[in-house]
């Protein structure tokens, strides 16, 4: 039989926090000093074990604060165990049927069972939900940015979002304001930002190696106005060109498709006496002079939009695995298909297997063998869903035709592919609408 919850005052060390206490139990100086300031005014709830320890189900984090603020003694509601346990996760599965719950109250239901140890596939084997979509939601729900954010009505996708750059003011700000205005655009934000992370870490880990290295790193420029200046665009003060040899630093630089490099640079070129000898700046050998504005606006343009044309090529496949996990095989994939195969042979000839397989979501292991190719040992196996093999195997074959840069000399093939994702409801991002506008004749496969 059970027995009434008692309200007890107890010794806040004297009480056992359990493994399964939720990820953000990291204690911030002031909900420390709040703690020991005004006491725990929310009693947390425990069960006391056979044994006479009493084990915190919910409140972890104000246990820990309480200890770390050294208070005394803490209000605790003990609750009989387990009998107690599960009557909570029935409680917490009903309202889930019962009402149209948002994803923040959903997730506030699992992180409840989460609490008194239930599993995330109990959870979903419970809830009829699926153990992804379940974790996702505690993921989402252990971190203090991800809570705030579905305080606010965020859904759990967007929370782990903003969780996920939660060390960075400037990209929450800006992911906030796509959320508001943009949403449709998220995916695509998320990505450039997430690349836009990944080529300064690896910037700042190229440098402090060429540091250590002993090498000054400076930034180079373009014109006359720049201290710095790379060797291939001098002279040295007898009139001779610029060897490697004479540079007293080197200076990073990105290429097109994202990647860097170094070239020597003599810093402080002026002062030592060097000139300009023109036409080393990344232009032509043709060209004569330093770059010009517009040609400065034109090169800044080329790396942005190959940066963007990378952030989306992500975010792209990611969406056609995605639409290929579906029960039923996308409106209109018969023609998609004959289409790509008449009309664009290359799609069908020439896709990459690593790709196609990875948009149907096929499990495989590197190999090195020659004529390697998952997809084929996936199609080797089973007979099932080959409509989605041969969706991917075509989608992987656009794949292999577009490039960083392609938005520069847009073709119909891309704009087919494009178009059709469109149609099956892919949001292009600003670098593919450029494909997209290039032909405004052209119409999606239906």
């Amino acid at each position: 039989m059970n027995e009434t919850p008692t309200l007890e005052m107890l010794d806040p060390a004297s009480l056992t926090v359990d493994i399964n206490v939720r990820k953000d139990a990291a204690l911030t100086s002031d909900f420390i000093a709040s703690i020991k300031e005004h006491g725990v005014m929310e009693p947390v709830i425990a069960h006391r074990k056979d044994d006479g320890t009493v084990h915190v189900l919910m409140g972890q984090r104000r246990t820990r604060a309480a200890v770390e603020a050294a208070r005394e003694a803490i209000p605790v509601m003990i609750i009989n165990s387990p009998e107690e346990a599960e009557r909570i996760v029935t409680q917490v599965v009903e309202n889930i049927h019962r009402a149209e719950l948002t994803e923040a109250d959903e997730a506030d239901a699992y992180h409840q069972l989460s609490l008194i140890g239930v599993s995330a596939a109990s959870i979903a084997k419970k809830t009829g939900r699926t153990k992804t979509t379940v974790e996702s939601a505690l993921k989402a729900k252990s971190t203090d940015t991800g809570t705030a954010a579905l305080g606010k009505g965020y859904t759990v996708e967007e929370a782990l979002i903003l969780a996920e750059f939660e060390d960075d003011a400037g990209a929450t700000e800006e992911l906030e304001s796509v959320i508001r205005g943009e949403a449709d655009m998220l995916l695509h934000v998320t990505q450039q930002l997430r690349d836009k992370r990944d080529r300064a870490a690896a910037l700042a880990a190229m440098t402090a190696e060429l540091e250590a290295a002993g090498n000054t790193v400076v930034e180079a420029g373009y014109d006359g106005d720049s201290e710095n200046a790379r060797v291939s665009s001098l002279n040295r003060p007898d009139g001779e060109p610029a060897i490697d040899e004479d540079a007293n630093a080197v200076a990073i630089i990105t290429s097109y498709n994202g990647t860097h490099s170094t070239v020597p640079v003599i810093a402080g070129w002026k002062e030592l006496g060097y000139t300009l000898r023109y036409g080393g700046y990344g232009t032509s050998s043709a060209t004569k002079g330093p770059m010009s504005e517009e040609q400065k606006a034109e090169r800044k343009t080329l790396i942005e939009n190959n940066k963007l044309m990378q952030s989306a090529t992500t975010v792209r496949r990611e969406w056609v695995k995605n639409l290929l996990t579906g029960k039923q095989a996308p409106k209109g994939w018969q023609y998609f298909t004959v289409h790509a195969i008449t009309h664009h042979s290359e799609t069908a000839s020439g896709y990459e297997g690593e790709v196609a397989a990875e948009m149907i979501g096929t499990k495989f292991e590197e190999s090195t063998q020659w004529a390697w190719n998952p997809l084929r040992d996936h199609v080797a196996k089973t007979t099932a869903r080959p409509e989605f093999a041969l969706i991917a195997l075509i989608c992987a074959g656009y794949e292999k035709t577009i490039a960083k840069d392609s938005w520069r000399s847009p073709s119909q093939t891309h704009r087919d592919y494009l178009n059709q994702l469109v149609t099956w409801g892919y949001t292009a991002s600003e670098v593919e609408q450029i494909i997209i506008d290039s032909d405004h004749k052209t119409e999606p496969a239906a």
